[in-house]
């Protein structure tokens, strides 16, 4: 059981007004929750650049986040932007994590290749992008969930090998 602390933060512009039930957000506090991480921040926020930046930035500086998970805004709609949100945020992209999601993503829709997901490294914490969707949320970070701890380590310091015994 992991240790790490992770914060969950949803962009829905209409689930920020309490119009809309987040789902995306509140399945994956229970995935992670169930796997042994500590929620140490959840926010559902319009999808605002400047709201969204610092309100990741937050997560990591002020609550310690390992892990923040993003859900929303990663389309090709005229509102979704956090993936120009994270040119503020990250100090390192991690395109691994966006590629594999993707490709497998492709294997159940091919509406997946409208994905704009990212993911990097802000200071010592891993911040992945994932889709609005509860299904496409949970589908994506489940493809990548086994790596994530490993990943974390890396970013914190770790020169343990990579290699998978």
């Amino acid at each position: 059981m992991s240790n790490l602390r992770f914060a969950v933060i949803t962009m829905s512009d209409s689930g920020s007004r309490g119009e809309r039930e987040d789902t995306s957000g509140a399945a994956l506090k229970d995935l992670f929750e169930t796997s042994g991480y500590r929620l140490c921040c959840y926010r559902i926020i319009p999808d605002h650049i400047d709201t969204i930046v610092q309100t990741v930035k937050d997560a990591v500086d002020r609550d310690h986040a390992d892990l923040v998970l993003t859900t929303g805004g990663t389309g090709v709609a005229p509102t979704d932007v956090t993936p120009e949100a994270m040119n503020q945020v990250f100090d390192k992209e991690v395109p691994g994590i966006a590629e594999a999601m993707r490709a497998e993503s492709l294997k159940i829709t091919p509406r997946s290749v409208i994905s704009r997901s990212r993911a990097g490294i802000y200071r010592s914490c891993l911040i992945i992008n994932l889709p609005g969707s509860r299904k496409a949320a949970l589908e994506n970070i489940t493809v990548v969930m086994a790596a994530l701890e490993h990943a974390i380590e890396k970013i914190k310091g770790s020169t343990a090998d990579c290699g998978q015994n």
